[in-house]
């Protein structure tokens, strides 16, 4: 953890010298890739192995986190470097990770002391465990369905508004950088309403389990982009009015409480301790497929027309939606609980 976020400050600073770029790019894949797993496995390690519903709130909290930066992030270091320059903007960002480093480390008395391992517990996974990280891929591989519908966002979708959408309400001319930010936004606004909602459930004894919640989130994707297909639609050949990007954004800000922050707390709870980060990185790695989709996929938009790009996005969520429906029982039987199944662990 450490070592990652030195490394993206570093990073940061390098990026202040035209030079350094490549090497700055480097050290801040390094230190991502140090930071994302083992942050995410420390914040399972909050809770009991059992406390399904509260490990799930836990990483929407922690997703919460994660939004406000992506909020403030961009109009703060956009800010700077609009008035001074991008040098300052990289600066500033070095210097807010090495505020965060400080933090971890002071609140790092409260985190849970490392258990040892036993020790000839070995490296090698029992068939059990194995049948556990196969169904955990599975579950992400599925998940790269609506991460591809999700993250068009910030592909395509600012072309499309530039191109599409009244620039201006009355005087004020809407940036349209302003549409992404309103996505994280409602992903922190929205962290009440779902408490609320998976309170209530559970209060009947409803509450959905983790792939449930996936699927949810992969339906809620989808009626975010059918949205943007009932706009033009609704629009005929006058420009789309700014409610509908806004309503676009506000559904997959709903959409990423329900699926991301939960994969992350089903490997966090049902992955073997043996290789719990390496999981939590490959989670990671799910976007990393989905985002190299997204590229490939919005090379079509100029080839169809916008009707039929968003339509082709509610589908790719709907496959999604559907994998679980097939799949998410036999799946959730493999995940939960996995103390039932004889798996040893440690925290």
């Amino acid at each position: 953890m450490v070592i990652g976020a030195l490394s993206i400050s570093a990073g940061h600073i390098a990026m202040t010298f035209d030079q350094l770029f490549l090497l700055a790019l480097l050290l801040l894949v390094i230190g991502s890739g140090l930071l994302k797993g083992n942050i995410s496995a420390q914040v399972g390690a909050l809770y009991p192995q059992e406390d399904e519903a509260r490990r799930t709130r836990g990483f929407v909290i922690f997703s919460t986190g994660i939004n406000i930066g992506a909020v403030v992030g961009p109009l703060l270091c956009g800010l700077l470097a609009q008035v001074y320059g991008w040098h300052y903007g990289f600066g500033i960002a070095a210097i807010f990770m090495l505020l965060g480093l400080a933090t971890y480390l002071y609140g790092y008395r409260y985190l849970p002391a490392r258990v040892k391992r036993k020790k000839f517990e070995g490296s090698r996974l029992t068939a059990a465990e194995r049948r556990i990280v196969y169904a955990l891929i599975a579950v992400m591989i599925i998940t790269i369905f609506q991460s591809t519908s999700y993250y068009q966002l910030y592909n395509v979708n600012p072309i499309w508004i530039q191109q599409h959408v009244t620039a201006a309400v009355g005087s004020f001319k809407i940036p349209v950088p302003w549409y992404q930010s309103l996505n994280s936004s409602f992903s922190i606004a929205g962290v009440p309403l779902v408490f609320w909602i998976w309170r209530r459930q559970a209060l009947r004894r409803r509450e959905p389990d983790e792939l449930a919640k996936i699927g949810t989130g992969a339906w809620i994707a989808a009626a975010s982009n059918l949205s943007l297909v009932a706009a033009i639609f609704v629009s005929g050949d006058a420009p789309v009015h700014p409610m509908w990007p806004f309503l676009y954004s506000a559904l997959l800000g709903i959409s990423f409480l329900y699926y991301w922050p939960t994969l992350l707390a089903l490997v966090s709870r049902a992955a073997p301790a043996k290789v719990n980060a390496t999981l939590m990185g490959l989670a990671f790695m799910s976007l990393f497929i989905s985002n190299n989709l997204i590229g490939w996929i919005g090379g079509f938009y100029e080839k169809m027309s916008p009707a039929q790009f968003w339509t082709m996005h509610a589908a790719i969520a709907i496959v999604g939606a559907i994998l679980v429906v097939l799949f998410g029982r036999r799946l959730s039987r493999l995940l939960h609980p996995v103390a039932q199944q004889g798996v040893s662990r440690t925290s």
